[in-house]
């Protein structure tokens, strides 16, 4: 008996004709899980937790319900002083910040309402400028945010709704501190959300700090793998892991592939190595400079990059909803349940729908591969790393299967 999937549309949950339209226009209809919960309590003024991974469509599942709260009182006003900042996002990253904030404008093209967003590294002055004609909504990273607070460019006084996005993450980066300071300016009667793909329990401290009765929208249990990753584990010695990599993006004919480095300059030299060998590659991390990564993402995703090279603790998650990833290497083996280690292959099948996935090029170990050539490709190519493997599989292969999350018409 086959399983018969309820699904939700946009128009059921009370948004206004400007919003459906502008949902429409970007072909989106039906809601995923987390937008189905999490609009209605948002429209109604509720806090709320929200347990949401990447690729879940959480963005729109609180960038509509704000929207639609702020227009009621919107003006059309070109006045800076009737457009004070009313609503918050903090994210912990540039290039989620630039991602959510491309939502706010996409969704609210209808709207009197004004977006922006601020971060680091770039000149301030732009952002003072913008800050200066007023906006409605403002996107920032916990650091420049904290700078314009001490140039005096912002005021936060009247800020309604407070969004802290990838709250875990924020944590692992060490912005809980900053956090603390951005709240101590806020107003003391305002509405709270805060999504995160895990709650450990620095987070439930964190959100008992400043939340009111919340609701908590859980859509994804802890660690849980991406469902549209078939994962594939590689015995290789370490010295001949690249040469392994390229063997396997040059003979599969792979077009866009996503490699994780454990260090930034492994990924600086495993990128010029791949580029030497005819494979063009770049590298992306935190020492780039903000012009050089987005840079090496917009050519990435126009397929002028074949490789693109990440440190694991600087991955650009949020570019991969539209780059059709088809592999996604890394470059060690991760000890079972270990969260952040699986982050990477979940964000990307949740956003992309991978097809495949070789995430570790382990020394000595066994591979549970996902296609048929997998083993015959090891061991004609590299029949010594064959041999010394063991039978028992690193990684259990996963089939492809449907989710829910990733399906076609539902928004990020």
């Amino acid at each position: 008996m086959q399983e018969k999937v309820i699904t939700t549309s946009f128009a059921s949950l009370g948004l206004s004709a400007e919003l459906l339209r502008a949902v429409g226009e970007q072909g989106y209809t039906e809601t995923t899980p987390i937008q189905k919960q999490a609009i209605p309590l948002v429209l109604a003024g509720r806090d709320l937790l929200g347990a949401a991974q990447t690729g879940t469509g959480k963005t729109a599942g609180f960038a509509l319900p704000i929207l639609q709260r702020l227009s009621g009182t919107a003006t059309a006003s070109h006045s800076p002083a009737r457009h004070p900042v009313r609503a918050l996002i903090i994210t912990p990253t540039r290039e989620l910040a630039i991602q959510v904030e491309e939502s706010f404008r996409t969704y609210g093209k209808y709207s009197a309402l004004r977006s922006t967003l601020v971060y680091g590294g770039v000149g301030i002055q732009p952002q003072i400028m913008e800050l200066r004609r007023g906006v409605d909504i403002l996107v920032a990273t916990p650091g420049r945010l904290l700078d314009h607070v001490q140039q005096k460019t912002v005021d936060l006084r009247q800020v309604e709704i407070l969004v802290l996005d990838e709250g875990d993450r924020m944590l692992d980066m060490g912005f809980i501190h900053d956090i603390r300071k951005i709240l101590a300016l806020l107003p003391a009667k305002r509405q709270n959300l805060l999504f995160s793909a895990t709650f450990p329990e620095e987070i439930r401290k964190l959100a008992a700090s400043f939340m009111k009765d919340p609701a908590t929208v859980e859509v994804a249990r802890r660690n849980t793998p991406a469902e549209l990753v078939a994962q594939v584990a590689h015995p290789v010695d370490h010295a001949r892991k690249r040469e392994l990599l390229a063997h396997l993006v040059k003979s599969n004919d792979w077009k866009q592939v996503l490699v994780f480095c454990k260090t930034k300059h492994g990924a600086n030299r495993l990128a010029q190595q791949l580029s030497r060998e005819g494979v063009h590659a770049d590298a992306i991390h935190g020492n780039k400079t903000q012009g050089a990564r987005v840079r090496a993402l917009e050519q990435f995703k126009a397929g002028k990059v074949r490789v693109l090279v990440s440190h694991r603790q600087d991955r650009p998650r949020r570019h991969r909803r539209r780059s059709g990833l088809s592999l996604q290497p890394r470059g060690a083996a991760a000890a079972d349940g270990d969260r952040k280690a699986d982050e990477p292959v979940g964000g990307a099948a949740r956003c992309c729908g991978l097809r495949a996935r070789a995430p570790q090029l382990a020394p000595g170990a066994a591979a549970a591969t996902a296609a048929p050539s997998a083993t015959s490709l090891r061991e004609k190519t590299f029949p010594a790393a064959a041999k010394a493997a063991s039978p028992a599989p690193l990684l259990a292969a996963r089939p492809p299967a449907r989710a829910d999350r990733c399906r076609a018409g539902s928004p990020a």
